[in-house]
């Protein structure tokens, strides 16, 4: 069984927004394999089925952001999900916009919602898909990462959400390192 797990901030303020892209890429995730959300367990929406014959698990967390880890951590304890089982999707000011990079492990580097995870966790050997958001510029970072993405910005974001569902498809079917040469690096 594996977690994919796609950050976010809940509530329609938030949709479309640069911190939601983990939402997008389990949502779009969720479309194509016809898994519907529907439990609340934990503090996270939940949606199972299957890729490749694997079970899977869709989790968006409830609790803002910044919290993620309170969400998820219960979820990995209460299913048993091996580390290696457990992918998170999120957003990455730190990488070019829409360029998709995917790690065994690592650590949360700047992003509030991996901290939580990790903290909550104690551990941080999972892989991770991120999605490049690009320079945020004079904008203040919080700001930028709430903010709704523009028009000029959209097409690379939604290429890096479609490499994003892609990437989290072929860690379940082959692997990390499979995942890692198919699409580090595609701009």
């Amino acid at each position: 069984m594996y977690m994919i797990c796609g950050l976010g901030n809940p509530g329609r303020l938030y949709e479309k927004t640069r911190h939601n892209l983990g939402f997008c890429t389990v949502d779009l995730l969720a479309e194509r394999l016809g898994i519907k959300f529907g439990k609340l367990r934990f503090k996270a929406l939940l949606g199972e089925g299957a890729i490749g014959g694997e079970k899977v698990i869709l989790v968006k967390p409830q609790t803002y952001m910044n919290l993620s880890g309170e969400a998820i951590r219960p979820l990995v304890d209460y299913y048993k999900v091996p580390m290696d089982h457990l992918i998170v999707v999120y957003d990455d000011v730190d990488l070019p916009l829409g360029r998709t990079r995917i790690r065994r492990s690592g650590s949360a580097g700047t992003h509030n919602g991996m901290r939580s995870i990790v903290y909550q966790l104690q551990r941080d050997d999972f892989p991770r898909v991120r999605i490049g958001l690009g320079p945020h510029g004079e904008i203040p970072l919080d700001k930028f990462v709430i903010g709704h993405w523009t028009e000029t910005e959209r097409p690379e974001l939604l290429k890096g959400v479609l490499r994003a569902a892609d990437a989290c498809r072929t860690i379940v079917e082959y692997g990390v390192e499979e995942a890692m040469q198919l699409y580090n690096g595609i701009v």
